[in-house]
């Protein structure tokens, strides 16, 4: 088991990062979801898309936060600047939070629609359902798309 664990630290680090990035990320698409309905009529359905606003902050506090803990814990710097290795893991940020979105609309208006999940002493809504889907699915494609174009080495 150690022997697994060591020669899949990468993996594991980056699973551990981006559990860091999904909370920063879900916990901001909670406050946002909620503070700012009251302040833009249109943020819970904006021409079909629900919660665009919230989606779009909270998915860039994610990216940031992920950003950092990547250089930090899970990936050596690779052959490109500092300037250029961050300009290629926001442009694939951008296009992964667009994914993000689409993931979010197609669980939200149809898999979690009516869905909720009670823990006991929290209750998941279809809101938080659907955002946490969509990290998990867009998290795969990051990884080997990070690893095999900003981080190589």
């Amino acid at each position: 088991m150690k022997q697994l664990l060591l020669s899949q630290k990468q993996v594991l680090f980056f699973v551990l990062a981006g559990a860091m990035s999904a909370v920063i990320e879900v916990g901001t698409f909670k406050f946002f979801s909620v503070q700012l309905p009251p302040i833009f009529a249109w943020e819970k359905n904006l021409y079909g898309v629900h919660f665009p606003l919230s989606n779009i902050l909270s998915t860039s506090c994610g990216i940031i936060s992920n950003y950092f803990f990547s250089i930090w814990f899970v990936f050596e710097r690779g052959k490109h600047s500092k300037r250029r290795e961050f300009a290629y893991f926001i442009a694939i940020s951008a296009i992964s939070t667009v994914l993000s979105l689409m993931f979010f609309q197609i669980f939200y208006s149809s898999a979690f629609r009516n869905e909720y999940f009670d823990l006991g002493f929290f209750v998941f809504s279809p809101e938080m359902l659907s955002k946490i889907a969509a990290i998990v699915l867009v998290s795969v494609l990051n990884y080997s798309v990070k690893k095999r174009i900003i981080f190589s080495g």
